[in-house]
């Protein structure tokens, strides 16, 4: 018998792939794509953050519960990955750390404190003092604005503003286009980290409402250093395929800036600011029967 699969940390991880037309399967204990005419492509499944899975694709259930097992975040994203329709969830299994998160997000003070981090770490200074958090996010916009400004200029795009239809994305002119490939690659390596951090994608500081309002708020941190200043050098050359060289792109700057190391450390220092002690067990609760084995993964991973 093989040993147990052991998830690997997120920081030793590649960031992402796109998959389309194929049916993913484990076929002799590896996880593969195959194509219309039976030809089979590996993918290393365990060594990589998050599979995007663009339409054509079927997934088996063998598939869905290898890459569970191994902590590969599954994004089921729309052509070119400018639509997210739904994710899988191998992580966030640490109820002390969701009750944390949660602990800050409905105490004011806290919250507040968090989200002046948030704008610290974002903008490279503390925001201005006794300030809402309604205020500091029309700060934030009006800053975001001119930021989107500035890079357009820089890299010679013709900017019309931040527009785009969620049910339409074809309607977005290319540099709105590219914004959107950008961030949704951002979004699903970033997802798949608060995940292993075994924190809950929903659970929202500055963003509230939506299945990823922690995702928003912690890719917003880095997405300007990131992700932004690509979409608009693409933009600029005109592809033909604009969101293919968007997504390649992308992938280099993760693997350049090595932002698969830094999410997790980043999110711990955000939620610190909120000077909050993790809730502690009640004394009639029951801990695991049997104690866990080593780790190799990131906290939040199953084992």
């Amino acid at each position: 018998m093989l040993p147990p699969l052991k998830p690997i940390a997120m920081k030793e991880r590649i960031s992402m792939i796109f998959i389309e037309y194929g049916e993913i399967d484990v076929l002799d204990g590896a996880f593969v794509v195959i194509d219309k005419n039976g030809v089979r492509t590996h993918i290393p499944v365990g060594s990589v953050a998050c599979i995007m899975l663009e339409p054509g694709t079927r997934v088996s259930h063998r598939a869905a519960a290898l890459a569970a097992r191994v902590g590969t975040l599954l994004v089921w994203v729309g052509e070119a990955g400018v639509r997210l329709y739904a994710s899988g969830q191998p992580g966030g299994a640490r109820s002390d750390r969701l009750l944390y998160q949660a602990k800050l997000a409905l105490d004011d003070q806290a919250r507040l404190k968090v989200v002046r981090k948030m704008y610290e770490l974002r903008f490279g200074e503390a925001p201005p003092t006794r300030r809402s958090v309604e205020q500091l996010r029309g700060i934030e916009g009006a800053r975001v604005r001119k930021t989107y400004d500035n890079l357009a200029k820089r890299f010679g795009v013709q900017w019309k503003g931040r527009r785009y239809d969620a049910t339409d994305w074809d309607s977005s002119d290319l540099p709105n286009l590219c914004l959107s490939a950008a961030t949704a690659c951002l979004y699903g390596i970033t997802e798949a980290a608060i995940l292993a951090a075994g924190y809950a994608p929903a659970v929202g500081f500055i963003h509230t409402g939506k299945p990823q309002s922690f995702v928003y708020d912690i890719a917003d941190i880095v997405k300007f250093d990131t992700v932004v200043p690509v979409a608009f050098q693409i933009a600029a050359k005109k592809p033909n395929q604009a969101e293919r060289e968007v997504r390649l792109a992308c992938r280099d700057c993760f693997r350049q800036t090595k932002l698969l190391g830094r999410i997790i450390p980043l999110i711990e220092e955000v939620l610190a600011a909120g000077e909050l002690q993790a809730p502690k067990p009640p004394e009639e609760s029951v801990g695991p029967v049997i104690p866990e084995g080593e780790r190799l993964g990131d906290v939040g991973h199953r084992h």
